[in-house]
């Protein structure tokens, strides 16, 4: 299979990226506030996106992973078909939207971001603010041209921090942040969960109080949401047990910490049992990252979707068996392959398997070791629990 990645020239600006978010304190967001940001160094010619990648798929599957080599290219990053060559960023526009706007394919953005050094926040992207198209060395590049009163200064604040674009649509991950989830094996062992109720109760409900161990250190007031463990979620590739299935069904707040701690439900969608588990009420989801090709040879599948539809679309939730330890991380981009139908060969005799299609685009936006979230942007074709995922074509 044939593909490209972006390799070395993404890691060039990842460093720059990487400084930036290390002076804002928040490693996980590269739009961070960046107090003195270095100038921008085009990259050596030398270094172009990578292209054929010559993939074991067997060894991508096995739990020791290891990365393959990347063979890199030169070719230049296409446009998108009738690109502006200037854009006024709209309220509630996504970075995803814009890099559209400008790129055939939206995870070379940071291929081409030109980080302009006398813009405060170079950054971060505010509604207002107008992108340009240049040439540098004949090589095209996005660049800030003008800010807008979004964007803040050393002297005055005119909005704070959060106005600045984000890469994926918070709403369309409201749902995953509030429904059903899914828990990795090891978070499950280690959260708190609630060892009786109150009473003579077998089940409990809103206005009940529950009783909870492995609450730890927590103080009084802390709130969490209550989820039952379901099904188990086992890696198609290796039969591996990597998760659990959540359903989330109710709320409570820690009356008292100790052990065990007692729980006061404020609200409930279900029945809560003994051994439900509590998870923190906020859920950390950063959405501000650069939309990239991953640095490394994926080969996974799609193991189940938030919300429990059949056919998946744009802005569903996936959940996936590569992670981190895989060489996953937010902000990666992957296609989605629908896989091909086993069909009788008439003329032969016997049946064959028909290729794979290309049926959308995910990005990545939270990472464990083994599993991942992922947001659908693209759907060109019903996507399927068990369809591939790998690296963008």
């Amino acid at each position: 299979m044939s593909f490209r990645i972006n390799c070395l020239k993404y890691s060039l600006r990842l460093t720059a990226v990487a400084l930036a978010a290390s002076v804002a304190g928040c490693s996980l967001n590269p739009f961070s506030k960046d107090d003195a940001p270095a100038p921008y160094q085009p990259p050596a010619a030398s270094q172009a996106r990578s292209g054929p990648v010559s993939m074991n798929s067997g060894a991508a599957r096995t739990s020791d992973y290891s990365k393959p080599e990347l063979v890199l290219i030169n070719e230049p990053v296409p446009l998108a078909e009738g690109h502006p060559d200037e854009y006024v960023v709209q309220v509630g526009d996504t970075l995803w939207d814009i890099a559209a706007t400008f790129l055939k394919d939206p995870w070379f953005w940071p291929e081409i971001w030109y980080v302009n050094p006398e813009i405060e926040n170079p950054h971060l992207i505010y509604p207002g603010d107008v992108l340009g198209l240049v040439y540098i060395d004949g090589s095209p590049r996005i660049t800030n041209l003008r800010t807008s009163t979004y964007r803040m200064s050393p002297q005055a604040r005119a909005t704070p921090l959060t106005e600045a674009i984000n890469s994926i649509p918070y709403e369309a991950i409201a749902a995953f942040l509030s429904s059903g989830i899914v828990l990795e094996k090891e978070q499950v062992e280690s959260l708190p969960y609630i060892v009786s109720t109150s009473g003579d109760h077998l089940v409990a409900a809103a206005g009940d109080s529950v009783y909870v161990r492995g609450s730890g250190s927590d103080a009084a007031g802390t709130r969490y949401n209550v989820v039952h463990v379901g099904d188990p979620l086992i890696d198609p590739d290796d039969d591996r047990l990597v998760g659990y299935h959540g359903l989330l069904v109710g709320e409570g707040t820690l009356r008292s910490g100790g052990d065990p701690g007692t729980l006061a439900l404020t609200d409930t969608t279900r029945e809560n049992r003994m051994g439900d588990r509590l998870i923190p009420e906020a859920v950390d989801v950063p959405l501000n990252f650069l939309p990239r090709a991953p640095s490394s040879v994926i080969d996974g599948r799609i193991m189940a979707v938030v919300g429990g539809v059949t056919q998946i679309g744009q802005y569903h939730v996936v959940v996936m068996n590569r992670g981190s330890a895989h060489g996953l991380s937010a902000g990666d981009v992957l296609t989605v392959f629908q896989t091909g139908a086993v069909v009788k060969d008439r003329t032969a005799g016997g049946t064959v398997r028909l290729p794979d299609e290309d049926a959308g685009t995910v990005m990545v936006f939270k990472t464990y070791d083994h599993i991942s979230y992922g947001l659908v942007m693209e759907a060109t074709l019903a996507i399927h629990v068990m369809d591939a995922v790998r690296n963008p074509t």
